[in-house]
């Protein structure tokens, strides 16, 4: 009989049997443990109970769509989520990240590819918790690395997890002018080094979350053209 994987536990969302099956058996080949669901409301009541390390997403559910779910996930979890769909629009892509996604696949997709992907994430997970407690505070903004917990004058600021991953990118390099492919390749990851409005709409939400004032940026730069750019002073 085969062990059962000791690997993290994965939460598969789809209603169409074939990829549920497919994800499943290349997943648990690969080391780690599945639960699966087949509509919204029961993948969030899965979430809420069992806390898996990574959810994979379907956006075309029965009773609510992909981006809805995601939504509700947020509320309670920063788990890496990796959304499936049949459209590759950016819009559509640029729509789940602003749910809280943390990336996006099309179907039909690579086994390899969806297991590269979610490794990737699960290895940036466990590099963040890995790190000595750190702190930064600028303008009465505070960031802890260590809890990934984010406060202006006191106040939490909720962040997903790829919002805490591109603030922690660019003050990681605080006063230098990242490039737009750069920080979407380093943030997002492969496959999304061209997908500048993708960064565009997150540095707005996160300039939303982090400025005093978002019209006017203190921290999060715009250097046209070329990038982004994080100033400390």
């Amino acid at each position: 009989m085969r062990p059962r994987a000791k690997g993290p536990l994965i939460l598969i969302v789809d209603d169409e049997p074939r990829y549920v099956q497919l994800i499943t058996m290349n997943l648990r080949a690969s080391g780690y443990q599945t639960i699966s669901a087949s509509d919204g409301s029961t993948a969030i009541a899965r979430a809420e109970h069992e806390r898996p390390a990574l959810v994979i997403l379907d956006v075309m559910l029965p009773d609510m769509d992909g981006y809805q779910v995601c939504e509700t996930l947020r509320s309670f979890t920063d788990a890496p989520v990796i959304m499936l769909t049949a459209k590759a629009e950016v819009a559509h892509k640029v729509a789940g990240l602003g749910a809280g996604a943390d990336d996006y696949v099309t179907k039909p997709f690579s086994a390899d590819e969806l297991i590269a992907r979610v490794q990737a994430h699960l290895r940036r997970m466990d590099a963040s918790l890995e790190r000595r407690p750190r702190i930064h505070e600028a303008d009465g903004l505070r960031v802890d690395f260590d809890s990934h917990v984010v406060t202006r004058e006191g106040a939490e600021i909720p962040l997903t997890a790829l919002e805490f991953r591109l603030l922690e990118r660019l003050i990681a390099s605080a006063g230098r002018v990242l490039l737009t492919n750069e920080l979407l390749g380093s943030v997002w990851g492969p496959g999304y080094e061209s997908a500048d409005e993708v960064l565009r709409t997150a540095v707005a939400r996160l300039r939303r979350k982090i400025e005093r004032d978002p019209d006017q940026p203190r921290l999060l730069q715009t250097v046209r053209g070329v990038g982004y750019r994080y100033l400390a002073g």
